[in-house]
């Protein structure tokens, strides 16, 4: 078996609207199944997932393709892997053509890898008892370090450098990772807890302080060729199952939080490990759940960052929940004092971002003053014009009345004025685009996607001598008949994978199959043909006449000349 009929084989063996079902909600709609886009910051269903194809497209990005497409661009691996991913959901054993291919970075993600093993040998040593000690003062336990890795760094200098250097890596590799510098380990005598990327490869380090200390509270690994602290969330490789099964995803501040939050069963947390949120972290939260719970700390720095992570989710669409802690508060510290129960009583009475917002409008306002309280209820009417919703815009206007002693009516005037001012700028400017396809690109395109569609559809090209005069569309042609030569069909979702290490022809494949709206019927057909054979006959006429006039022999002349008129009568 070639690694083609592997392909084909293995795709066989799973259906891509179970397989995309585990990572994003599917609604059937007709024949198909519609779910929102996890490759572009999407908030209405636009991806269209087809049972009887066994492919996917996105309406609004363009992404497309089958089941190993998806896997590729969603976890973010190579085709290899994503093949194995593949294999393993079903039960099926790859052949050892498929090894996974070397990666330059390989060797950095084993460094990381024996120094978090290090790391968490030394916690368990009497070298890392008081370490252990602090940790288990703070109610973390044996289990809760062994699931987390959490280590300990000694507290020698070289200790790290000298296994790692041993064991065959670098001096500069150590250091460009950031695991030494100056001949001396980054981290001394502090407690470790390691960092992941999305696919669970550990890529840092934090290292923590315990007892009284002049240091500083937290060294953290300096970004490097496989770590980017703006492109990781911390626990994402554990949350993103949980996160779909779940529903929602919370989203603490510190990695703390995250571990604390675990003991009380709940996995589907991940930590922004201090950053403000960037694009690259929307998309990671955009795979785990459109229904983010946003739960900081309960000070002004925690305040600061609900209302700017929640503003970003806004600009995008999604409309987080915030739990609001007390000031004192941090999850972890809550979770320690109130326990499990009343936790998860904070996350299923969170409230809307867009109520947060208006609750918190009112703080510092001097009700006493009339200026401040006008500018008040303004601010509160302009935060509920954003909401669609007209019953909780009712609801809120008949609370503002009663706190603000206003009538319900002026206050209804005056938001229908915000409401409309609202609708004016976000009114979508509707332009008519024209087709960028001539006649003979949309017959081209057309033909190309019925071979695909109906394979007895080759049969009468090849026997109409159909010729695609540019070299890319010929291409593309050429491999369509090639694959169905060998294997006697051809369809869109394996021609997804044949051409996955032809980039150009893939794209090109793209773009035609990312449209469905083709006729494909005889008179269709026959239309497409005769398009193709009448630009064709116009493009030789064309070069035969460039060919004519740069001529100079009148024999040679009249050779061209009888060409001409014989393609104009059809006789060549």
């Amino acid at each position: 078996m070639n690694n083609q009929d592997t392909i084909i084989e293995l795709r066989s063996k799973i259906d891509i609207v179970d397989l995309i079902s585990e990572y994003i909600p599917l609604v059937q709609k007709g024949k198909n199944y519609f779910g929102v886009c996890p490759f572009h910051n999407d908030t209405n269903p636009s991806m269209s997932v087809s049972r009887e194809k066994q492919i996917y497209k996105c309406f609004s990005c363009g992404a497309s393709g089958n089941v190993f497409n998806f896997i590729c661009d969603y976890e973010n691996v190579s085709f290899t892997r994503a093949l194995e991913i593949v294999a393993e959901k079903v039960g099926y054993k790859l052949n050892n053509t498929y090894k996974p291919k070397i990666d330059n970075n390989d060797k950095f993600y084993d460094m990381y890898d024996l120094a978090m093993k290090f790391y968490q040998n030394n916690i368990n040593t009497p070298a890392g008892r008081e370490a252990k000690k602090y940790l288990n003062n703070r109610s973390i336990d044996s289990e809760i370090i062994k699931n987390f890795n959490i280590g300990y760094s000694l507290d020698k200098n070289n200790t790290l450098i000298t296994l790692l250097t041993k064991k065959g890596f670098s001096y500069k590799d150590i250091v460009d990772m950031g695991l030494g510098v100056d001949n001396h380990d980054i981290y001394i005598d502090r407690i470790m807890f390691p960092l992941y990327d999305s696919n669970g490869r550990v890529v840092a380090f934090s290292g923590r302080i315990y007892g009284d200390s002049s240091k500083n509270k937290y060294v953290n690994s300096k970004e490097t060729k496989i770590f980017k602290k703006g492109h990781c969330l911390y626990n994402f490789h554990i949350a993103k199952e949980s996160a779909r099964k779940e529903g929602y995803v919370i989203v603490m501040e510190g990695f703390m939080d995250v571990i604390r939050a675990s003991t009380i069963g709940l996995t589907n947390v991940v930590a922004l490990m201090g950053t403000a949120l960037t694009n690259e972290q929307i998309t990671l939260l955009r795979k785990l759940s459109l229904n983010i719970i946003l739960c900081f700390d309960g000070d002004n720095a925690g305040h600061h960052a609900t209302m700017a992570v929640g503003k970003q989710l806004e600009t995008i669409g999604i409309n987080p929940k915030v739990i609001n802690l007390d000031n004192s508060e941090d999850p972890d510290s809550y979770i320690l004092k109130y326990g499990k129960e009343k936790f998860y009583e904070l996350v299923d009475s969170a409230i809307s971002f867009s109520d947060y917002k208006i609750a918190n409008l009112k703080n510092g306002v001097n009700f006493n003053s009339d200026l401040e309280l006008s500018q008040y209820v303004d601010n509160v009417l302009r935060e509920t014009s954003l909401i669609k919703d007209e019953i909780r815009r009712e609801i809120i206007l008949k609370k503002l009345a009663i706190e603000t002693n206003l009538m319900y009516n002026t206050l209804e005037k005056r938001l229908a004025n915000y409401v409309e001012k609202s609708s004016d700028n976000n009114a979508p400017v509707i332009k008519k685009q024209k087709s960028k396809y001539s006649r003979y690109e949309k017959a081209v395109h057309a033909l190309i996607y019925s071979l695909l569609e109906d394979n007895t559809i080759i049969d009468k090209c090849v026997n109409n001598k159909v010729y695609f005069s540019e070299s890319s569309n010929r291409n593309l042609y050429n491999e369509i008949l090639y694959y169905y030569e060998k294997y006697g069909i051809v369809n869109i979702a394996d021609m997804y994978t044949y051409l996955v290490d032809k980039k150009d022809l893939l794209d090109l494949f793209n773009n035609i199959t990312n449209n469905d709206d083709y006729d494909i019927s005889d008179t269709a057909i026959n239309d497409y043909i005769e398009v193709i054979k009448g630009y064709n006959k116009k493009q030789e006429i064309k070069r035969l006449n460039e060919l004519l006039r740069s001529e100079n022999s009148i024999l040679e002349k009249a050779k061209i000349a009888e060409q001409i008129r014989l393609i104009k009568i059809g006789e060549n």
